[in-house]
């Protein structure tokens, strides 16, 4: 395999990218990003003061194997100096919140809590764990999480529990989005013990085997609940774009928007806005829609499929106040799609991250998130919203759930455009069709990144690891 092309230098090709390098079968790799800057949505703002605001995910978790992989990495690019890790015990972890019926409500964290009735719930939700060990298994390929959450939990849990994670974590709509593709070990739970709560007890399948390294077994031993970098989570995609640099295998390129790609005789040929790439392979990393735009028209089924894609907007406003001014101490609130559609939820960033704060001077810092699914209703199109009317939007939020009477005194507007794939009910099966597609035709191409199997970091990283193993068949 001589020469390989990257298309998309966000954490999903400089992933991918890595394992690439790190192997002796690959001569060349050639990544193209089309925007300014590596790291997609890993982006982090550093200002002079030394305080830190990101405008995309902001910690990462180091939970099972994919978040062992990540940490691995981490470690290998140098980089457990500049660790901020938040443990269990942290109250960033134990205080998560819900604002239902005008008001904020803690999320039950420990067994006691369980037993008894906590609002916003109307019954202890013991009562809801013990009875799904009684449900009967689904025989559907598919289901909403909306639909698998009420018929094993209850629907008021899926009303307002589950409704709000998936705005927190997929900006997304319940009763839309798959549980197969969102939530893979809800779904094996039922398949194969017949209950949640068997499938978390005694395991719901098999998991990849990633050996911890010192660092991850230092999150296993200190029980990390989620970690950040001291110059923000954009330090991943920097360090990783070095590394790559100094490889002497990898040609990085910016401002490198790819138009076409069509068949060669060895390979693909990539045609950029001033010139053209060979390759003998593609790895994709761009979203579903931009890689259905460019294929050649010989590919129509595998366009169609990847056009089928939805992605939704997100509205990042990052917000700074003067001095403590928070009610309550924890990671942050999140908001049912029937108490607000069109905010999602804060974070309290300086609680989890402290580090993140200018050095001088009490300040708290906040993240509002809205949109996503319910972008357009609410805000219409993105083109035609300000950064004004998203931070008045945001600030009032602040005021109204937290009791915050005073003006931010920094504010950062990011409009983050189809930042979030949306795997709808069927997302399974599209994406085995596609990939059935491209080894039937035995096309030279991969597809990695987070319109495909996972969308958190953690995941967009090891799918870059899958794809390099699967085309190299070693390990990395």
């Amino acid at each position: 395999m001589r020469t390989i092309a990257v298309l998309g230098g966000g954490i999903g090709g400089l992933a991918t990218s890595y394992y690439l390098c790190r192997n002796p079968q690959v001569t060349k790799v050639i990544v193209l990003e089309s925007s300014s800057r590596f790291g997609g949505w890993l982006w982090s703002t550093r200002r002079s003061d030394g305080a830190v605001f990101e405008h995309g995910p902001r910690g990462i978790r180091p939970a099972g194997a994919v978040g062992r992989n990540t940490l691995n990495m981490v470690e290998e690019l140098g980089l457990e100096g500049e660790v901020l890790p938040v443990t269990y015990s942290h109250i960033a972890s134990k205080n998560r919140y819900l604002y239902v019926n005008g008001q904020l409500h803690k999320m039950p964290s420990r067994i006691s809590e369980l037993l008894r009735t906590v609002p916003p719930f109307s019954r202890p939700l013991l009562l809801s764990v013990a009875s799904e060990l009684l449900v009967t298994k689904s025989k559907e390929d598919d289901e909403s999480i909306h639909s698998f959450v009420s018929r094993r939990l209850g629907k008021e849990l899926a009303d307002i529990a589950v409704d709000s994670l998936c705005r927190g974590v997929f900006a997304g709509d319940c009763r839309k989005l798959s549980v197969r593709s969102c939530f893979p070990p809800f779904y094996n739970a039922e398949q194969r013990r017949g209950s949640l709560i068997l499938g978390m007890l005694l395991g719901s399948g098999p998991t990849p085997v990633i050996s911890p390294g010192s660092l991850a077994q230092r999150s296993i031993k200190e029980s990390w609940a989620q970690w950040s970098l001291r110059r923000g989570v954009e330090s991943l995609p920097e360090s990783l774009a070095e590394y790559l640099q100094q490889s002497g295998k990898v040609q990085l390129h910016r401002e490198a928007a790819v138009k076409q790609i069509h068949p060669s005789a060895s390979g693909w040929k990539v045609h950029l806005e001033d010139g053209v790439v060979s390759a003998d392979h593609i790895i994709s990393a761009l979203p579903a829609k931009a890689l259905s735009s460019v294929l050649p028209s010989s590919c129509q089924p595998l366009i169609q499929q990847l056009q089928d894609v939805s992605s939704v907007t997100v509205a990042v406003i990052n917000l700074e106040y003067e001095g403590s001014i928070l009610p309550v101490m924890g990671f942050g609130h999140l908001v049912p799609s029937s108490e607000d559609r069109g905010l999602l939820g804060v974070v309290y960033d300086s609680v989890p991250f402290p580090q993140h704060n200018r050095p001088d001077g009490q300040t708290t810092r906040l993240t509002v998130m809205m949109g996503g699914a319910w972008f357009q209703e609410v805000f219409g199109p993105p083109e035609a919203v300000t950064d004004e009317h998203l931070i008045a939007r945001a600030t009032e939020a602040v005021q109204c759930h937290l009791g915050v009477t005073t003006a931010p005194i920094w504010s950062r507007v990011a409009l983050q455009r189809d930042c979030i794939p949306q795997y709808y009910l069927g997302h399974f099966s599209k994406v085995e069709s596609m990939r059935h597609f491209i080894r039937e035709n035995n096309l030279p191409l991969s597809l990695t990144g987070s319109s495909y199997d996972g969308v958190s970091v953690n995941d967009v990283i090891f799918s870059g690891r899958t794809a390099v193993q699967e085309l190299l068949g070693t390990g990395v």
